[in-house]
C-alpha cells in the first residue's frame, strides 16, 4: 500500500469533508497515512482524528513557526500525547528562518527540547527544516545521541550533500509535490541520487499539490501521483517505489500497523 507520512488533515481546507477525503485516499490506495500536528491545539486535534480512523496516525510537537511566544514549558502539553498507542513520532519540529529569525535562538532551544523529548519517549522525529539546514546539520550532528530512534526530514529541499549528512544520522528523506515541478531540478537529482532503503513519500496536504494538480488543494490521494514521478526519476517500477517506501515507514514507525 502507498503511505502519507506528512499530512494536516486538521487544516480547515480538509477537516470539513474529513469522510470524503480518507474514502478518497483509500480508494487510490493509499493505505495509511500520518497526522502532523504544529502546536498544542493541532496536535491534540491530529490525535483525535486518528482515533476515528483506521488509517490515520498522529505526530504531536511544536512547529518552530508556532513557538515565539510560548514558554518552553508548553513541551510538556505535547508530551501527554506520546504514549498514545497511534502517535508515531515528534513532529513537526525544527528551524525555519523564511519568514522571521529574529528568535532563532528560540527555535534552537525548543527544536533540542523535542529531540530530548522524542527520544525520551523512544520516537522518531519530523524535522522542518527551512532556509536553516546549516544551523540544523551542527544542532543534529551536536544531539545525536537523541536520534537513536531516528528520524524524517520533511519535504526535503537540500543539497545531495546535505542529504548524504541526514541520511548518515540516521535520518531519512521524505518527498512531495515539489518533485513534480517543472523547475525542480535540484531535488530530481536528490531524489535519483538517495538509496531507497532512505526514502519515503508525503503530501504536505493540503499544501504543495504535485502537478498537474498544483494551486488546487493537495490531499493524501494525491501519493501515487508523487510515487509515480519518484519511479519515473529513478528508473524504477511505481510498485517497486510503493513497497519499499511502506517497509521503510514500518521500520522507521515502530508503532505502525
Amino acid at each position: 500500500m502507498f503511505i502519507d507520512t506528512h499530512c494536516h488533515l486538521d487544516d480547515p481546507k480538509l477537516k470539513d469533508d474529513l469522510i470524503a477525503v480518507v474514502n478518497e485516499f483509500k480508494a487510490c490506495g493509499v493505505g495509511r497515512v500520518i497526522n502532523i500536528g504544529c502546536d498544542v491545539k493541532s496536535s491534540e486535534l491530529v490525535k483525535e482524528q486518528a482515533e476515528q480512523f483506521e488509517e490515520v496516525y498522529f505526530a504531536a510537537g511544536l512547529h518552530p513557526m508556532d513557538i515565539k511566544d510560548l514558554e518552553i514549558s508548553a513541551i510538556y502539553d505535547i508530551k501527554g500525547l506520546l504514549d498514545h498507542e497511534k502517535c508515531v513520532a515528534v513532529g513537526e519540529i525544527g528551524l525555519d528562518y523564511y519568514w522571521d529569525k529574529s528568535y532563532s535562538d528560540k527555535q534552537k532551544e525548543f527544536f533540542v527540547a523535542q529531540l530530548e523529548l522524542a527520544c525520551a519517549a523512544g520516537l522518531p522525529v519530523n524535522l522542518h527544516i527551512r532556509d536553516a539546514m546549516g544551523d540544523a546539520c551542527k544542532i543534529l550532528r551536536e544531539n545525536r545521541d537523541k536520534l537513536r530512534y531516528g528520524g524524517i526530514m520533511h519535504c526535503y529541499s537540500g543539497s545531495i550533500e546535505s542529504a548524504k549528512e541526514l541520511m548518515k544520522l540516521g535520518l531519512y528523506i521524505s518527498f512531495g509535490g515539489s518533485l513534480t515541478f517543472k523547475n525542480a531540478r535540484n531535488i530530481k537529482e536528490v531524489a535519483a541520487a538517495v538509496p531507497r532503503e532512505y526514502i519515503l513519500t508525503e503530501t504536505d496536504s493540503p499544501f504543495l499539490a504535485p502537478e498537474p494538480f498544483r494551486g488546487t488543494v493537495n490531499a493524501p490521494k494525491r501519493i501515487p501521483v508523487i510515487a509515480e514521478k519518484l519511479a519515473e526519476i529513478r528508473g524504477e517500477d511505481i510498485g517497486e517505489v510503493e513497497t519499499y517506501v511502506y517497509e521503510n515507514a514500518k521500520r522507521l514507525f515502530s508503532k505502525l500497523k
